[in-house]
């Protein structure tokens, strides 16, 4: 081929710009990268600096006329986009004593990690459950769904992690949301009863389930750190993980979210963990303890509340001086049913 001069090129590439054409060959090195490069960063939210704000953000604005108070953990390398990791939203919800939090439902799955508090109830498809500190609650997309703090004036608020799909449920233009037509939906079930059918390895024989969420949507905290001290007594730790348990659908063993996993993991005292990284960035709060985690070449102090991201591909490992429960969710669910999940032990 003759030589191209420089400005050949550039009339080309200007003359199929008009026709909204571009050439692959200049970008071909970021559409297919050699390994997966995440727009979002490495962050620590420490919660002793941000529950400031909360309880402020209570005295500024009602659960009622926010109809949601939270304040949004975003990412800085994705701001303005309402994005904890590239394809995750996760926020830190108020509930004051005395207040509603109006029912709506919403294309988007959304789960709860209790931080702090007692006294708070959501109610999901009239079911009614209590929500206490490091419960992993549900609600499942279009799943109508309410909250509320029973507790009297004067007694704690009650702080929990929201995580949702939002930004995969962008992408893909399929965002719809309804408000409720009262603040309080109508209670149609017995607190207790989707455990009852579905948390004992059994289910109602005539039940025909819809959808692929659990129908189990409160985990509680207290039979999942039973588990995690039981099999930390009856099992070898894992080198990168300690301790480390899914979240899963009883009706099918998978995910117990179609688009977000979740785990829980415990580190013993004196666990000093292997690095690791996989395809899914992850958002970790801090359920107990203290420690550290070194995420790429950033070291993060954490501490009971504390949450932080771990984006695609980028190494992790943690370490502790005392027992540390680690509660996680990513977009794994999603990744494997592309069959794009990858993961790496180092």
């Amino acid at each position: 081929m003759d030589k191209i001069s420089k400005g050949q090129r550039a009339d080309y590439y200007e003359r199929i710009e008009r026709q909204h054409l571009s050439p692959l060959w200049e970008s071909l090195h970021q559409l297919v990268p050699t390994k997966p490069i995440d727009a979002c960063v490495p962050v620590l939210w420490r919660y002793q600096d941000v529950r400031p704000y909360l309880i402020e953000a209570g005295e500024l604005i009602s659960a009622e006329e926010a109809i949601r108070r939270v304040l949004i953990l975003e990412n800085p390398a994705l701001r303005g986009l309402a994005s904890t990791t590239s394809t995750l939203y996760a926020g830190l919800q108020l509930i004051l004593p005395g207040e509603t939090a109006p029912s709506h439902r919403h294309t988007q799955s959304a789960l709860r990690l209790v931080v702090e508090g007692r006294g708070a109830y959501t109610v999901v498809n009239g079911e009614r459950t209590t929500m206490e500190p490091g419960d992993f609650i549900i609600t499942p997309s279009w799943a109508w769904h309410d909250h509320g703090n029973t507790a009297s004036e004067g007694a704690e608020p009650v702080v929990w992690l929201d995580g949702l799909d939002i930004p995969i449920v962008r992408f893909l233009n399929a965002g719809f949301a309804q408000n409720g037509q009262e603040d309080s939906q109508p209670i149609r079930l017995q607190e207790g009863t989707s455990f009852a059918r579905f948390g004992h390895n059994m289910v109602p024989v005539n039940h025909r389930h819809k959808g692929r969420t659990s129908p189990i949507f409160n985990y509680p905290y207290a039979r999942s750190r039973e588990a995690l001290d039981n099999l930390l007594r009856f099992e070898e730790i894992d080198p990168c993980y300690g301790v480390k348990l899914t979240y899963t659908n009883p009706l099918t063993g998978s995910w117990a979210m179609p688009s977000i996993a979740a785990f829980i993991q415990l580190l013993p005292a004196g666990f000093d963990g292997l690095p690791s990284r996989s395809t899914d960035a992850t958002v970790y709060v801090v359920v107990e303890g203290k420690g550290r985690a070194t995420v790429g070449q950033q070291l993060f102090t954490f501490e009971e509340h504390d949450v932080f991201v771990v984006p695609s591909w980028v190494p992790v490992s943690f370490a502790c001086a005392q027992d540390v429960v680690l509660f996680s969710f990513s977009d794994r669910p999603v990744q494997e049913f592309l069959g794009l999940w990858r993961e790496s032990l180092q």
